[in-house]
């Protein structure tokens, strides 16, 4: 499984990428409207963004399967993750501004079920074995789901979107002194950020997060302007995605370094920020 990629570190924090992929298997490479449009939503360059967290000791597993292909921070039963709101499904079949991604037809029941099984399952399966390799060896973990999306996409929310998004299910996927120990390192920071807004955590996070059960489950969604050019208009395939500007993120991975350090110190200390 060479998409699946999952780095061991000892640490009590474990990143979760699994929106940062832009691979097409090959079998499904003609069923899309384009390869560019297939990927155009990608969370991209956060495993970039957060290249740092390995020397921090956390465990990283990251699929580079689009979400295109299988989204794997949706339930998988279907369920809408905000209702009565637009949100995109478990293999979604148009784009976040609403471009249909398949060229005729959208993916059957049973070619859900054979992308379910192939890669939506195994993520699952790493995920959920670093968590109990984790817990075996600490008291309380961090997992850390780590996402961007453009600034402004109408569709989704109003206006343009804060810097910093945190997301804990109304602080039922972590104790809420790490919710305050996280939003302390975000304030610290010249970003603007909201806690539970229109991010509220996706299915990794609510499926996840137990904190009675010492699993502290915390999503962060950036707006891409903290690190690349975030054009406020719909992109283009000539216009997104921008490269990754290494200069333009420092400011950012600072924050981002001091957020991940307060999940450590929260784990380390048991309840306490």
């Amino acid at each position: 499984m060479d998409w699946l990629e999952v780095h061991r570190g000892g640490a009590p924090l474990i990143v979760s990428l699994p929106h940062t992929g832009f691979d097409l298997p090959p079998e499904l490479a003609d069923a899309f409207v384009s390869p560019w449009l297939a990927t155009r939503d990608a969370d991209w360059w956060i495993d970039k963004i957060y290249d740092f967290a390995r020397d921090m000791g956390a465990t990283t597993v990251r699929t580079a399967v689009s979400r295109s292909v299988i989204d794997v921070n949706r339930d998988p039963s279907g369920a809408s993750l905000y209702p009565g709101q637009f949100t995109t499904g478990l293999c979604p079949t148009e784009t976040f501004d609403g471009q249909p991604l398949y060229a005729a037809g959208s993916p059957t029941e049973s070619e859900i079920a054979r992308r379910r099984e192939a890669w939506f399952d195994p993520y699952h399966a790493a995920l959920s074995e670093e968590i109990a390799r984790l817990r075996g060896l600490h008291d309380h973990i961090v997992l850390y789901d780590a996402h961007s999306i453009r600034s402004v996409v109408p569709s989704l929310f109003e206006g343009v979107l804060p810097n910093l998004n945190i997301g804990t299910n109304g602080d039922t996927s972590c104790d809420p002194a790490l919710t305050r120990a996280v939003e302390a390192a975000c304030d610290a920071g010249p970003f603007s950020r909201v806690t539970n807004g229109r991010f509220r955590g996706g299915w990794i996070t609510r499926h996840y997060g137990e904190p009675d059960k010492g699993v502290h489950a915390i999503q962060m969604e950036l707006a891409c302007r903290g690190y690349m050019h975030d054009p406020a208009e719909a992109p283009t395939s000539a216009t997104w995605p921008s490269p990754y500007r290494l200069e333009q993120a420092a400011p950012m991975r600072a924050v981002l370094t001091d957020v991940l350090t307060a999940c450590l110190t929260f784990a380390r200390a048991g309840s306490q920020p």
